[in-house]
């Protein structure tokens, strides 16, 4: 109360001094005295230096009594054990070991395309023809002589049982039955070439040659034909994961273009470290039921390769590190009942991050009040004031 009355008693000074410097400065003007002028002049000088003392006076026992005015105001936060979970990211592509382009096995032409694209086809359903240049005619000729063999041969096998004629006989007829039928056999085989089966159940993404056109064994592309049930993600991991990414891991498998996340787990790990690249590969199972899912699509993988359950977490933007390297935050000590407290400077030991967040092992116990704003301009054993937020 005293120093506001002080105050208001310079304020009224100051202010009736101006209504009179006003009134005389006129009045002396108009009288055109020179002398009067420079006395005036005067005093007014001294009145002014005399304020001037006044006010700093005031200042300096208003720094004395407000010892709140410079004391840096920061935000803070109580630390308290949660789970932190780290998670090793990885980008790949989905695949399918159900995606196959399928070539002839014979040379001809493509006389029947049985299937278009989009249609759903089952494993060994036909889906195109190749002529067979003549075999057809090639395998009744030698099925008639087959039959002609295996008559003679089972003749000349009772005949045998009998005792009567050689056994060079029935084995010449036996030699002969076994040459045709596995001749028969053979055209068989390569008739069956001339056939275009579905090796899985699928469907027939593109068809890429069409009927009519001549193909090659072994070069010409007939069609793509996929099966969308069976995906999944193979990527390379670092060797220092090796403990750490294991058969059965948590996978959250993120897919950026779709705008979709799904749960995994990890079904294969390899038992081979790439010495080009230190990496060993994983296999990542990817549920598709919808189908929306499509080889080559691009995927970020994120493996839960730690846990803390009971860990104490910090921004990384409010540790410091000293020049020996030392890291170290702020806490608020000693805090009143105004919520000034004293800041101190605590080092810490620091574990993994897992984006803006940082585990903290070593330095703070749990209920710790850390600086957080304010934590780059706070100093040692500075006071400082807490906001409540």
């Amino acid at each position: 109360m005293k120093l506001l009355y002080s105050i208001l008693m310079v304020t009224l000074f100051i202010t009736s001094c101006s209504g009179d410097k006003k009134q005389s400065v006129e009045t002396i003007i108009a009288s055109d005295n020179l002398e009067a002028m420079r006395l005036k002049r005067a005093e007014l000088v001294g009145q002014q230096q005399n304020i001037a003392a006044q006010l700093k006076q005031l200042d300096d026992r208003i720094r004395v009594l407000d010892t709140v005015k410079n004391v840096p105001l920061v935000t803070t936060f109580k630390l308290k054990k949660e789970v932190f979970k780290h998670y090793l990211e990885l980008q790949g592509n989905v695949n399918t070991k159900n995606l196959l382009v399928l070539y002839p096995e014979y040379n001809g032409v493509l006389t029947k395309v049985y299937v278009k694209e989009g249609q759903k086809v089952r494993k060994g359903e036909v889906l195109a023809k190749i002529d067979d240049g003549g075999l057809s005619q090639q395998l009744a000729q030698a099925e008639i002589q087959t039959n002609l063999a295996k008559t003679t041969f089972e003749r000349q096998e009772r005949l045998w049982n009998q005792k009567i004629g050689s056994e060079i006989q029935y084995l010449q007829a036996k030699s002969n039955y076994e040459a045709q039928a596995e001749a028969v056999n053979q055209i068989k085989q390569q008739i069956a070439k001339t056939v275009v089966r579905a090796p899985f159940s699928g469907i027939i993404d593109d068809v890429i040659t069409d009927q009519g056109s001549v193909v090659n064994a072994g070069q010409t592309q007939l069609m793509r034909i996929v099966n969308l049930s069976d995906m999944y993600i193979k990527t390379d991991v670092p060797e220092s994961y090796l403990n750490d990414v294991t058969v059965n891991k948590n996978v959250k498998v993120e897919f950026p273009v779709l705008g979709k996340t799904i749960d995994s787990k990890i079904r294969q790990v390899g038992n081979f470290i790439n010495p080009a690249n230190r990496t060993f590969k994983i296999e990542v199972a990817v549920p598709n039921k919808n189908k929306i899912i499509k080889p080559n699509l691009t995927a970020r993988l994120k493996i839960n390769d730690y846990t803390n359950e009971e860990a104490l977490l910090v921004p990384l933007n409010i540790i410091s590190e000293n020049a020996n390297g030392d890291q170290y935050i702020y806490v608020v000590n000693n805090k009143n009942g105004n919520n000034i407290g004293v800041a101190e400077r605590v080092i810490i030991e620091t574990g993994r991050t897992q984006g803006d967040i940082i585990e903290v092992l070593e330095g703070v116990n749990d209920g710790a009040e850390v600086v957080k704003e304010g934590a780059r301009t706070v100093k040692n054993g500075q006071t400082v004031k807490v906001l409540d937020l």
